[in-house]
C-alpha cells in the first residue's frame, strides 16, 4: 500500500511539473555572412531560466538541450560560415520570476545578452540587450508560452541588430569578459574630459568615443536653434545624427528636437518627458519638414522643439521630466522604473 501511495505520489508530481520549449525557428539570417563561426559563452550565474504557475502547474520555461548548443545550432541553420571573424554571444542573464496576486499574476522576464567580434588581439563588443518586460495573466493566460516566445523574439532581434553594428577597436581578454562594461567605460574619453569636440556625431560610438564627423560644422537659424551639419556644399539635417557638440554644450537629438546632455559621476543623462521620446503620431511636438527647423524653432527648458503651433511649448512646460540615462556602450535609453507614469 504504501509503495502504491509513494507511486501516486511521484506521479502527480511529474504531471505537475510541466516545461515550455523555448521555440528558436525565427530567421536570424545575416545577409551579407558576415562571420566564419559562431560561438556561445553562458556566463549566466543561475543556470534555471524559471517557471509561472499555469492551472495549478509549475511550468518550467527552458531551451531543449542548453543554450550554447540550441542557439548555436540555431545559427548556423540560418547562416552560411563566411568571412573572416568569430561572432561570440555572452549570455549574461534569463531570468523568468512571477508575482502572484489574489485573482491573477505578473511574470517578469529579465534578459540581458552581449555579443562580440573575436579576433587575433580578443573580443571586440559589438552590442548589448539589457531589458525586463513584465506580462499580466490578465492579458493572456498563457503566461509561460508568451514568455517563451519573448526570449526567442528578443535573441532574434538582438542577434540581426548586431550582425551590423560598429566594433570597438578596444580588444578585451576573454579572462575579462566577465568584467568588459566597467572595462569598455573606463576607456571612454568623453566621460572624463572637461572640453568637448565641436561637431555632430553619426552615431552613440562615435560620441562616446569622442570623435565628431570631420569638417562638418552647425549651422543654427535665426533663433539660435540648430538645424544643420554643413562640410562645403554637403549640407545635412541635424535630426540625421545621434548628438553633437555646439558651442561647448552636448545635445542628445530627439525625435522631436534635441536635448541638452548632462553628467555626473553615474555617467550622462537626459532630462526629458515620455511625450517626446516616444511622440504620438498626431502630437503638436512631431519633427516636421526639413528637421528642426522644418516649421518654427523654440527653446524651451534647454530643449529645441519644433513647433507646429504654440500649443506645443504650453504642452511641454505642463508635463514632468525625468533624468534618462545613456548607455554608453549602446547609446540607448536606460529608463527608469515607471518612467512617463503620474506619480
Amino acid at each position: 500500500m504504501k509503495k502504491i501511495f509513494f507511486f501516486l505520489l511521484l506521479s502527480g508530481l511529474f504531471f505537475a511539473q510541466k516545461t515550455e520549449v523555448i521555440d528558436l525557428s525565427k530567421s536570424i539570417k545575416d545577409s551579407k555572412n558576415r562571420y566564419k563561426s559562431f560561438r556561445v559563452i553562458d556566463q549566466r550565474p543561475n543556470k534555471e531560466i524559471g517557471s509561472v504557475l499555469f492551472h495549478k502547474n509549475q511550468v518550467n520555461i527552458v531551451f531543449e538541450n542548453d543554450p550554447s548548443k540550441d542557439i548555436s545550432d540555431w545559427f548556423y541553420k540560418y547562416n552560411t560560415a563566411s568571412g573572416n571573424d568569430e561572432l561570440v554571444l555572452l549570455l549574461e542573464k534569463i531570468i523568468i520570476s512571477e508575482d502572484i496576486k489574489e485573482k491573477y499574476s505578473i511574470a517578469k522576464l529579465e534578459l540581458r545578452a552581449s555579443t562580440f567580434k573575436k579576433k587575433n588581439d580578443g573580443y571586440h563588443f559589438l552590442n548589448r540587450i539589457d531589458t525586463m518586460t513584465t506580462i499580466s495573466s490578465r492579458n493572456t493566460p498563457y503566461l509561460a508560452q508568451s514568455l517563451a516566445k519573448k526570449i526567442t523574439l528578443s535573441l532574434a532581434d538582438f542577434l540581426k541588430d548586431s550582425y551590423s553594428k560598429t566594433t570597438w577597436e578596444f580588444g578585451i581578454s576573454e579572462n575579462d569578459l566577465a568584467s568588459y562594461s566597467s572595462i569598455l567605460i573606463d576607456k571612454l574619453d568623453i566621460l572624463k574630459s572637461d572640453t568637448l569636440k565641436e561637431g555632430v556625431y553619426k552615431d552613440s560610438y562615435s560620441f562616446f568615443t569622442h570623435n565628431p564627423e570631420p569638417g562638418y560644422t552647425i549651422e543654427t537659424n535665426s533663433k539660435g536653434v540648430a538645424t544643420k551639419a554643413v562640410n562645403g556644399d554637403d549640407k545635412k539635417p541635424i535630426r540625421n545624427f545621434y548628438a553633437f557638440v555646439h558651442n561647448g554644450v552636448p545635445f542628445k537629438v530627439i525625435p522631436v528636437g534635441y536635448v541638452e546632455i548632462f553628467r555626473d559621476e553615474m555617467g550622462l543623462f537626459i532630462d526629458v518627458k515620455k511625450e517626446e521620446l516616444f511622440p504620438e503620431p498626431n502630437s503638436t511636438m512631431l519633427m516636421v519638414g526639413g528637421g528642426i527647423g522644418g516649421a518654427i524653432g523654440s527653446l524651451v527648458a534647454n530643449v529645441a522643439i519644433v513647433v507646429i503651433n504654440t500649443q506645443a511649448a504650453k504642452e511641454r512646460k505642463a508635463m514632468a521630466g525625468t533624468e534618462v540615462s545613456l548607455d554608453p556602450l549602446t547609446g540607448y535609453y536606460i529608463l527608469p522604473e515607471n518612467f512617463g507614469k503620474s506619480k
